[in-house]
Formats: structure tokens, sequence, C-alpha cells
């Protein structure tokens, strides 16, 4: 009988539970038993920055004797600066030691040997090329062409010589070898002076050798230049006629 008066008494206050509350409109009920806590959810994103605040006040003056902070870079160069004025003219200095005359310096002797060893096997290689011909101390070379004798002159001048001039029979002769070789004739150094058919050298100093061909000069003051014929002669003639260039050095 326990147990059904226990079972009876939870019905009846169920059912007390149940009833409408008369009109009102809540009822007042029990407070239940707290729940448990539930758990703790993901941690949320972080949120966006805010705007930068204003600058905050300087700060303290640092001790009069600190330390230098680190040295700045380099700037870019700038321009050039002018040119300054000259500066004054400075002392002279002592004088050297008095050399040697050069004709008995044994270094200066040494190079000036060296020197022609290589300026004689150049002539050689030179006259092997039927480029110059040598004759006594005289190198006499052509360029192939013929023109007036003023444009001979001036290219013997050029090249640092003169138009070719014989002044013995063997310079004639040589000579002779290059206008025989290219059979034109060619213009001597030779010029007619102040007295009809009297020739005399461009420096017009006298003639000391001549090899005029029969019944020559005979131009009368009408022909002042002289040329070599492919026979080694010498005729008067024409100084605008174009003959071959032989310079010598």
């Amino acid at each position: 009988m326990r147990l059904l008066d226990q079972l009876l008494y939870v019905v009846v206050a169920a059912a007390v539970f149940s009833l409408p509350c008369h009109g009102e409109d809540k009822c007042a009920g029990a407070p239940g038993i707290p729940g448990t806590p539930g758990a703790n959810g993901l941690p949320g994103r972080d949120g966006r920055d805010g705007m930068k605040g204003n600058p905050g006040p300087p700060g303290p003056m640092g001790p009069p004797n600190g330390l230098p902070g680190a040295p700045g870079r380099d700037g870019l160069p700038g321009p050039e600066g002018g040119k300054g004025e000259p500066g004054e003219k400075g002392d002279r200095g002592e004088t050297g030691p008095q050399g040697l005359p050069a004709s008995l310096d044994p270094e200066v002797q040494k190079v000036l040997r060296h020197l022609r060893q290589k300026v004689l096997r150049l002539e050689g290689v030179l006259a092997l090329e039927r480029m110059i011909t040598k004759v006594g101390d005289k190198i006499l070379a052509t360029d192939g062409k013929e023109v007036d004798f003023e444009t001979t002159r001036q290219t013997c001048l050029n090249a640092g010589g003169s138009v070719a001039t014989p002044q013995n029979e063997a310079e004639n002769e040589a000579i002779l070898g290059i206008v025989k070789e290219r059979n034109r004739y060619a213009y001597l150094g030779m010029k007619e002076g102040p007295v009809p058919g009297e020739f005399l050298y461009l420096d017009e100093s006298s003639l000391n050798y001549t090899n005029w061909r029969r019944y020559e000069p005979n131009g009368n003051g009408a022909e002042n230049c002289v040329e070599m014929y492919t026979d080694g002669g010498w005729n008067d003639k024409k100084c605008n006629q174009y003959r071959l260039t032989i310079c010598e050095f």
C-alpha cells in the first residue's frame, strides 16, 4: 500500500501542475535545475587594423655629451666644379749633371747602330722588291704616276724628298733604270734660270753634271724644265707635260 500511495501522490501532483491557470496569463512554475555549462566555441578571426593614430610628442632631448649616431649614406656626386686659377710658377730646379756627347755615350751609340741595321735591312727588302733603287747615299723611288712638273715637285716634297737630280754618271744610270723599266720619260730636278738656255738646280745653284742630247737645250726660254729620255739623254721641255714621277731621298 505504501508504493501505491506514492504513485497516487505523483499522479495528483502531475495533474495539479497540468491544470490551467484559471484565466491568468502566466502560471508560475517551480524553478528547474540549472543545466551544465556548454563547451567554449572556436576563437574568432582578427578584426581589421584600425586607423593610424597621430604622431606622439617628441621625446626628451638626450644628454649633450651623448654618443654620435651612425653616419648617413653618401649622397649623389655633385656637378664638376669649374677650373681653378693656375698656381704660381715654381722655382727653377737645380741643373742636372752634364751628359756625355752623343758620340761618346755608349747607350746612344748602341741605339743608333740598331737603327742603322734596321734601316739597312728595310732598304734591302725594298730594293729586292724593286720598289727603290739605291745609288751612293741616295735612294730613288717612283709612285708610277705621270703628272706635270709642279705636281712632281710637290709629291716628292710631301714624301720628304726632292725630284730626282743626277749629279754624276752613276746617278744618271740609276734614274735611267727606272725610266727604262717604266718606259716613260721622267722630269729631273732642275729648271731654266733667268738666262735662256742656262739651267740650274732647284736651289738655283749651277749644274756640275749634264747629259744633254745633241743640239739640246734648244727651247730658248720657252721650255723651262728638263726630262730624261729612255736612252738616258736630257731634253728641255715645257713644264706642263705629264712625265713619270721619280723622287730621291
